[in-house]
């Protein structure tokens, strides 16, 4: 990019300024060993170990569960009868939008059979996809592709938008120029404005959706929130959601992506994406050490030299390496700092503030085929903000009834929880308080409530149903745990992040908590926070080998002399030029 301060010269800046004052990583002898201990296998410690065999490096990777962590698909296990695989199950359903292009990387450099692409081959186009409603208001296209390559200024931007936001058919016209209005304050913003001023201003606030109405509040406050990212309005960072709504927008025009704004895998994630990925891994002479739970690092000499890992059987066993990616997330991982952690790296104390939040997903295996949306299906009104695929439509080579269960089943649609803290329709209970039946009873409730109400679509009885067993219900306590929860990129939660370099000087982090420049819990963050902590651990170990490509989000050139421009009136304390007050 031409002139202006990048995200990527920012996080330089900043960590320039940190290490003028004492705070940088120290100057180190390289360590001449080449054996890597990446604590965690999923889709960063995948990524990690990936970039580092490639460039010679001896790699072990130890996980607890098992491989491809939330973005793996889970067999239903003992729903295979006749030869057939067991059930698909999934943490929740995969989305591969446009704008990604560190997860395509990867994906590219994966054989897969008949593939002249790899794995990236089996991505498919979603080229429908609805905003469904309740009590009869019209349902709207979800995603469409706006080629309006001549209208690349503030104005015409805006008018782009509001047509977008007028589709959506409930929001009242000046709600939409005052929402399109917002979104141009945000795309003319400087990365000084960005991190210092609505880094620290939630969503729900910078949209002023308490001034507007209740349809203005569902669409544009929720709707791109807790609906779309698991995001809570109310909380979540603007720079965050606006980061987002920017990737979106800048991939409907056709800028800066690869592909489609919506794109799914056609075959279950870990027979598409993650056993290919795993088999190359191996080839390349990756050690996988499955049913291990990382507990503890030790520390000598100011440095990590070792890691504790325990099995199944309750054995553990002192992993030692030359150097340590830990690609855990990150509830898991801030368990591991120490006070001997922490007496190398303070900083790493800040993720003691970060904050998780629950979406994941049920399954439901239907009696019969219904023809709803060829994409995925957001029901703006649910309660659960509950969004949902049928995915047997794309999985292109598979006949889900010959191929999977007992052969009555002939699709699959998954379904993603993303509010479990608000009272649903059907037991008048939040997700995190109801049984797994009620769970499956509720969600069903809810999406009848949103497809069948105007006659439609009649959705077909479902046979079974699968819950993420990550969710666990305690009769004793009256509700649910989750083992696996999401990063939300709360106000003011950046400065609590970590860099992928840590103050240990044989320590790394990979994962969607990491500083990146898709700023948001994906698995595109996460594939890009490993190349990070992959080119720091070459960086560290005096390598010559190519660092690894890093993918950053698309910044219009456009826009670079009015974010020039609104850098000056940031340091001056004025607010951005289109701010109306």
């Amino acid at each position: 990019m031409a002139g202006g301060l990048t995200r990527r010269r920012f996080l330089e800046s900043a960590a320039l300024a940190a290490a003028a004052t004492g705070l940088g990583a120290p100057a180190l002898a390289a360590t001449p060993g080449k054996r890597v201990a990446v604590l965690g296998g999923g889709m960063a410690g995948l990524a990690a170990a990936h970039e580092l065999a490639e460039r010679g490096f001896e790699v072990d990777v130890y996980e607890r569960k098992a491989l491809g962590g939330k973005a793996r698909s889970i067999d239903v296990a003992g729903t295979g009868v006749g030869g057939r695989r067991d059930l698909p199950g999934e943490h929740g359903f995969r989305f591969f939008p446009g704008f990604y292009h560190n997860v395509p990387d990867s994906m590219r450099r994966t054989p897969f059979p008949g593939n002249p692409n790899g794995v990236w081959d089996n991505l498919v186009t979603a080229s429908d996809g609805i905003f469904a409603r309740n009590r009869g208001r019209a349902d709207s296209a979800m995603f469409g592709f706006l080629p309006h390559q001549s209208e690349f200024t503030p104005e015409g931007l805006q008018r782009i938008i509001v047509e977008e936001i007028l589709r959506q058919r409930g929001i009242a016209p000046w709600e939409a120029e005052f929402f399109a209005n917002r979104l141009i304050v945000f795309l003319t913003s400087s990365d000084e404005r960005r991190f210092g001023q609505w880094e620290h201003r939630n969503w729900m606030d910078y949209v002023r959706a308490h001034e507007y109405s209740d349809e203005y509040r569902t669409v544009v406050a929720r709707g791109m929130t807790t609906t779309l990212v698991a995001a809570k309005e109310d909380t979540a960072s603007t720079r965050t959601i606006g980061t987002m709504a920017e990737a979106f927008l800048m991939n409907m025009m056709g800028r800066g992506s690869e592909g489609e704004l919506d794109r799914v895998l056609n075959a279950p994630t870990n027979e598409a994406w993650i056993d290919p990925w795993v088999r190359l891994l191996r080839a390349l002479g990756v050690r996988f050490h499955i049913g291990q739970a990382v507990e503890a690092l030790t520390v000598g000499g100011g440095r990590v030299t070792s890691a504790r890992v325990r099995d199944a059987e309750g054995h553990a066993t002192e992993v030692e390496a030359d150097w340590f990616v830990c690609a855990m997330p990150m509830e898991r991982a801030r368990q591991l700092w120490s006070p001997e952690i922490l007496a190398l790296d303070p900083s790493l104390e800040l993720m003691d503030d970060l904050f998780a939040d629950w979406m994941t997903g049920i399954q439901y295996y239907l009696a019969d085929t219904v023809d709803i949306t060829h994409g995925h299906i957001a029901c703006l009104d649910s309660p659960w903000a509950i969004t949902a695929l049928t995915q047997a439509q794309f999985w292109e080579h598979r006949d889900f009834a010959r191929d999977y269960g007992d052969g009555r089943a002939v699709d699959c649609l998954s379904v993603d929880i993303s509010d479990w803290d608000t009272p649903g329709i059907r037991f008048g209970k939040p997700a995190k308080r109801c049984t797994p039946e009620e769970i499956a009873v509720e969600t069903w409730a809810q999406l009848r409530d949103h497809l069948e109400d105007t006659g439609k679509w009649t959705l077909p009885e479902y046979r079974s149903w699968f819950l993420d067993p990550a969710i666990q219900w305690h009769p004793e306590t009256g509700e649910n745990s989750n083992e696996e929860p999401l990063l939300i990129n709360t106000v003011s939660s950046w400065e609590k992040r970590p860099e992928a370099r840590t103050l240990v000087p044989n320590l790394f982090l990979a994962g969607d908590h990491v500083r990146t420049s898709v700023d948001l819990a994906t698995m595109e963050g996460a594939n890009e926070a490993a190349r990070r902590a992959v080119n720091a651990l070459l960086d560290a170990a005096g390598s010559n080998a190519e660092r690894a490509p890093v993918f950053e989000l698309y910044n219009p050139p456009e826009l670079e002399a009015l974010k020039r421009t609104d850098a000056q009136l940031y340091r001056a304390g004025l607010p951005n030029m289109f701010d109306r007050p």
